[in-house]
């Protein structure tokens, strides 16, 4: 049986990832910079140490591989030298999809993100096809995944059998790092929100999401691109449903715009010119509040088969997660 390769696996989504493909009785390798990671302990995969921004370890990487799900990347809401973020997500993508095409891989899923979709941003969900361009990208993130998609669609084109997805917010076990969504939860969860500035996020269990790649790989149409998202809520909805279970109150105290987008740029100032330690407050996410990202998953729901696990329960995982690992 021929294996399959998964890059970065050892973060929140690509470890979900594996462990829908081991649950299938598949043959998995992880490429990763990270190879005692303990997000990957006791897992039956064959663990290979490398970097995609080398041409050669990807190559070495896909060698008796039929099929690969490229999950990694470089997701900071704020890095002090963006030319490093871009070689992961945007060269890096590059160099996998190439060793892709010469391996022959009969299928490939590149793992994306909304914030490289287009969003009217007025609580209007965006879909696929909502038209977007790189001066719409808030963040070096925001605009190295989207540099990358373009990458992706070109090898596409090209005749690499290769489908997008582009998650929503992941919310559940094993956010370990964690995402900025997870951070938010644990933030809560430590009364660390005394106040609030009000937003719009889809979420969507981390599980679902690692089954939505599997059925990408199986049902998605090549070239194409599927939300895999389920629910849209504002922060303060989030916040309720946290405190509906967890005990702690939600903060009621709502901020301005415009104020806290300042308070952000002093920090940011401070972090690269000064401490050398990313912000609190990231510009780039305090600019992303200002849009409701919400989004429409339908057509994953229709041509996939995506599940659609209440966020209650996503949020519950979550929480009971980070209460038994000593995060809380």
């Amino acid at each position: 049986m021929s294996k399959t390769l998964v890059t970065g696996g050892t973060g929140f989504v690509g470890r979900a990832v594996v462990v829908e493909l081991l649950a299938r009785g598949r043959e998995v390798r992880v490429l990763t910079r990270q190879p005692e990671h303990p997000s990957l302990a006791g897992l039956p995969v064959e663990i290979m140490a490398g970097d995609l921004r080398d041409p050669q370890v990807c190559r070495a990487a896909l060698q008796g591989c039929d099929r690969v799900f490229h999950v990694a990347a470089d997701y900071r809401l704020w890095v002090p030298d963006p030319a490093a973020m871009y070689a992961v997500n945007v060269e890096g993508t590059r160099n996998l999809m190439d060793a892709a095409a010469q391996a022959g891989v009969s299928r490939a899923v590149y793992t994306s993100t909304v914030g490289a979709l287009g969003n009217p941003g007025d609580g209007t969900p965006g879909t696929e096809d909502t038209q977007v361009s790189l001066g719409d990208m808030v963040g070096h993130y925001k605009r190295s995944k989207f540099l990358a998609e373009q990458v992706v669609l070109d090898f596409a084109r090209r005749g690499l059998p290769v489908v997008l997805v582009h998650p929503s917010a992941p919310v559940g076990p094993w956010d370990a790092r964690p995402t900025p969504t997870g951070q938010m939860i644990l933030d809560f969860l430590k009364g660390r929100v005394p106040a609030y500035l009000e937003t719009g996020l889809n979420l969507i269990h981390v599980r679902d999401v690692a089954v939505g790649h599997l059925l990408a790989e199986e049902k998605g149409r090549v070239g194409e691109k599927y939300i895999l998202g389920c629910q849209n809520l504002s922060l303060s909805q989030i916040f309720r449903m946290l405190a509906d279970f967890s005990g702690i109150p939600a903060p009621r105290v709502r901020l301005p715009y415009y104020p806290v987008l300042a308070m952000a740029y002093l920090n940011e100032f401070w972090a690269t010119y000064v401490s050398g330690k990313p912000p609190r407050m990231p510009r780039a996410a305090v600019q992303m509040a200002k849009k409701f990202m919400y989004f429409d998953s339908a057509k994953a729901v229709r041509e996939l088969g995506l599940p659609q696990t209440p966020v209650t329960q996503a949020l519950i995982d979550a929480v009971a997660w980070f209460r038994e690992h000593g995060y809380v």
